[in-house]
């Protein structure tokens, strides 16, 4: 029975030492520490009217610092006959402060309820509980009921229970606590889950008797209490040592032997040091709460206690039976969760559908049902019924989440296979509406099957939600999918008509001629209707609500009309760039396309107001959107307000009371039809007029030169007029031959100098510009042409000297002239090289 004995042989003092350096090092050798370390302040939990304080509770959990202890601690009580040296133990023993009896005044009632502190000399974490005394005089008859409340708590928090007992008290009924002990014994096992609890029973004012003799009569004792017990059929055959570990120590008087009191105290300390260890006192201790749920757990189990005062508890029949019965289905749920079967089948479930899934499940409930069923046979029949229902109810409870997944897999493959059927059968030419009808349909049926296949036969699972969620994502995926081929199909034929239109309209509008519209408006009418037609046809196998195709239809012909708007848009604000192309296509190119040649027979007014005229036409055609068949002004308008000085402005007043573009809008054009307005025009022609003029003016100014290139000689009467002028000149030239030489020479410079010069581009920006400029460089490049004449005399001369040596020395004197000639036309400027080849040329002629 694993009993341990109080005379084991006494452990060194440092070991206490290590834990509370304030306690002396010879405690351990008789000392009991009285006095010797710091008193840890006790809290009342319970007090004498027997209700727990649970702020008191809180307060010791926070002070002690115990919700941060995890697994690792220990849970002490003690209780015993009023009296009978308890609390002074308690101080001795862990250093803690709980109240002690004063002998002086009598022996009276020190603790009442029930008092908590915390150890400061053992580790691990060690919470001592101090109860009120059994068998006292001041609770009176009530005594009996508050004394088992408090030792069942002990008994059912703790993980050490001290009994306190006189030695000479050994061997009696009352004061040794055994009807305590039994009834204690057998109410704990059915009021909570059994725990093993380690009894150690202190022997006070130990006699001569040798204590192994006192040990063996308390363990007698304490085995007959359990026989005696009534147990519950699950622990028919449990013996004391399942629950509890029993051992027995003796402490001397601590009035008459105090010195041997505090060694034997102190040498019982030494046990409580890692009592948790798997060689302490606390060792086999099962079901530890985490230290931070310590507290909750001891009012809940107060409060189970003080509800059944005096342990008044169910018929022993129906009382077993319910705790049987749960305990049975509680394990039959247990094998259920980690059956092996169950298992596999539920993390195929969770990969993907499962063939035979309600079947299969159904097998397995079955088997632990019949199990239950066999285990409880004999068990009360409403209490075993109640049980199974509720089993069964948490097998299934447990086991629909599985369904749920099963069904969602099923669902979700048969939506799959849903959009899969359906683009094949649209790629394969399909209708559409047809197609989607028949799909929908097929995978509907093979949902049903799938739902009979997945269902559990012990309840009526019900998978209508999930049958319409799939019908609803069926048809939304049909809408999707019937969206996206409109939007396709719409996508196209816009694209065919901007492709019909774009480049077109683009074409007549940049001609500008008076029909230009009414050719759009043929072109517009006649491919928007071809293409409402192939639409149409296109529609057919969608099955489309009338009012869903004629507002697709509508779309379609708006698309082609915002198409024809947008190009003349976009025309419409290039409109002044084509006005400029089309004038100086007009100007610049007769009837032939040719290019024209500003001769004097060309009348460049006419012509100039014919380029007008065509351009002031292209902005009227561009000025307003007419895909109507309505007729405007618009042409009229521009022409009489804007060709100034011909024949059209006279007729002004005529047809228009006030100016027609003194507006920002045109008559009979609705305003979402005007592109340019009046204002704009008449803004765009005064830009037009000014930008070019300049082309105007260049026409002239060709003109003019031209017609001043063509009368290069003088008149016939100047002529003759300077014959009889000049007549004495010229036969005093002739007379002196010197003058004529340097006429001629004078000439000749002259002509050198113009080929150096580009006379007419220095003359381009001004006549005293040109005169600067020449000035500027005439007298280098006359020194130049001069230094080359000089050079070519000497190489000359010297050629014909080296010609009269000896033949060998020709070649090489060649090739020196030609390297020296070649040298001279390198340094020399391009004006010296032309006045030089002009010279030689003039010199050749010469000779």
């Amino acid at each position: 029975m694993g009993i341990n004995h109080a005379h084991n042989e006494a452990q060194a003092c440092c070991l206490s030492s290590r834990f509370d350096p304030s306690l002396p090092r010879d405690s351990c050798h008789g000392g009991d520490g009285g006095g010797e370390w710091p008193r840890v302040p006790a809290t009342q939990v319970v007090g004498a009217d027997g209700e727990m304080d649970g702020a008191a509770m809180e307060r010791f959990e926070a002070a002690a610092g115990l919700a941060s202890r995890g697994l690792s601690y220990a849970v002490v009580s003690i209780f015993g006959p009023q009296g009978s040296g308890k609390s002074t133990l308690l101080n001795r023993l862990f250093g803690t402060s709980f109240t002690e009896m004063d002998a002086l005044k009598g022996r009276n009632q020190t603790t009442k309820g029930m008092w908590v502190a915390k150890a400061v000399v053992i580790e691990p974490f060690t919470v001592v509980m101090d109860l009120e005394g059994t068998d006292g005089r001041e609770r009176g008859e009530d005594d009996t009921a508050f004394e088992k409340q408090s030792a069942l708590f002990a008994l059912a928090v703790s993980d050490i229970v001290m009994i306190n007992l006189w030695c000479h008290d050994i061997g009696r009924e009352q004061a040794a606590n055994r009807p305590l002990l039994k009834t204690i014994f057998e109410v704990l096992m059915r009021l909570f889950s059994p725990r093993k609890t380690t009894l150690l029973l202190v022997i006070r004012d130990k006699t001569k008797t040798p204590v192994e003799y006192l040990a063996q009569a308390l363990t007698e004792d304490i085995q007959k209490i359990w026989d005696s017990v009534h147990k519950p059929e699950v622990f028919k055959e449990a013996s004391l040592s399942d629950f509890f570990n029993v051992d027995v120590t003796a402490l001397s008087s601590y009035e008459e032997k105090e010195e041997l009191f505090k060694e034997q105290v102190g040498e019982l300390r030494h046990r409580f040091i890692n009592s948790i260890a798997p060689s302490g006192l606390a060792a086999d201790r099962r079901g530890v709460i985490p230290a931070s749920a310590f507290c909750i757990s001891a009012m809940q189990i107060w409060k189970v206690i003080q509800e059944n005062k005096d342990l008044n508890l169910p018929a022993h029949k129906v009382m077993v039976a319910t705790v049987r019965c749960e305990e049975i289905a509680d394990e039959r749920l247990r094998c259920f969760m980690s059956d092996e079967g169950w298992l596999e089948l539920e993390a195929a479930a969770k990969s993907g559908p499962v063939t035979g899934f309600g079947t299969k499940l159904s097998a397995i409930v079955d088997f632990y049902l019949s199990e239950y069923d066999m285990e409880t046979m004999y068990f009360d029949e409403s209490v075993g019924t109640v049980k199974r229902q509720q089993l069964e109810s948490d097998i299934l409870h447990h086991t629909y989440p599985a369904f749920e997944t099963v069904m969602k897999h099923l669902h979700c493959t048969v939506l799959n296979k849903f959009k899969s059927d359906l683009e094949q059968s649209l790629r394969s030419g399909g209708r559409f509406a047809a197609t989607a009808r028949y799909c929908a349909q097929s995978s509907l049926v093979e949902f049903e099957v799938g739902c009979r296949d997945a269902v559990v036969k012990h309840v009526d699972w019900d998978g209508t939600s999930i049958r319409n969620k799939l019908q609803q994502h069926v048809e939304v995926h049909t809408e999707s999918v019937r969206s996206a081929k409109l939007d396709e199909l719409k996508a196209t034929y816009e694209k065919k008509l901007l492709d019909a239109l774009s480049g077109p309209v683009q074409s007549i509008l940049e001609t500008g001629e008076r029909n230009s519209w009414a050719s759009i408006r043929r072109l517009y009418r006649r491919e928007t209707e071809n293409a409402i037609l192939r639409f149409l046809n296109s529609l057919s196998e969608y099955e489309l609500d009338q009012t869903v195709s004629s507002q697709m239809v509508f779309e379609l012909r708006e698309h082609a009309r915002c198409t024809v708007e947008k190009k003349a848009r976009e025309e419409a604000g290039n409109v002044l760039m084509r006005m400029k192309e089309r004038f100086s296509t007009v100007l610049s190119r007769d009837k032939d396309s040719m290019p024209r040649t500003w001769t004097a027979n060309e009348d460049i007014r006419a012509i100039t107001r014919e380029a007008r005229l065509a351009a002031l036409r292209l902005m009227s055609v561009m000025a307003a959107l007419r895909l109507d068949d309505k007729q405007d002004k618009i042409d009229r308008a521009l022409m009489i307000s804007l060709l100034d000085g011909g024949p059209l402005s006279q007729k002004r007043s005529i047809e228009f009371t006030s100016d027609p573009l003194a507006s920002s809008t045109w008559q009979e054009v609705s305003p979402k039809d005007t592109l340019i307005t009046p204002v704009q025009c008449k803004s765009i022609w005064r830009q037009f007029k000014a930008e070019t003029e300049y082309p105007v003016a260049q026409a002239i100014s060709m003109q003019e030169a031209h017609r001043r290139s063509s009368n290069w000689l003088p008149p016939a009467w100047t002529i003759l007029l300077l014959a009889i002028l000049g007549f004495n000149e010229l036969m005093f030239l002739l007379r002196n031959p010197v003058y004529i030489l340097g006429l001629f020479l004078g000439f000749v410079l002259s002509y050198a100098v113009c080929l150096q010069y580009d006379i007419t581009a220095y003359f381009r920006h001004g006549t005293v510009s040109g005169l600067l400029t020449i000035s500027s460089s005439l007298l280098p490049t006359i020194m130049e042409i001069v230094t080359a004449i000089v050079n070519m005399s000497h190489n000359k001369k010297h050629s014909s000297h080296m010609s009269r040596q000896a033949g060998p020395h020709h070649a090489q004197s060649f090739s020196n002239q030609t390297r020296k000639h070649a040298q001279v036309h390198c340094h020399a400027s391009p004006y010296s090289a032309s006045s030089s080849s002009s010279v030689d040329s003039n010199s050749d002629n010469e000779s």
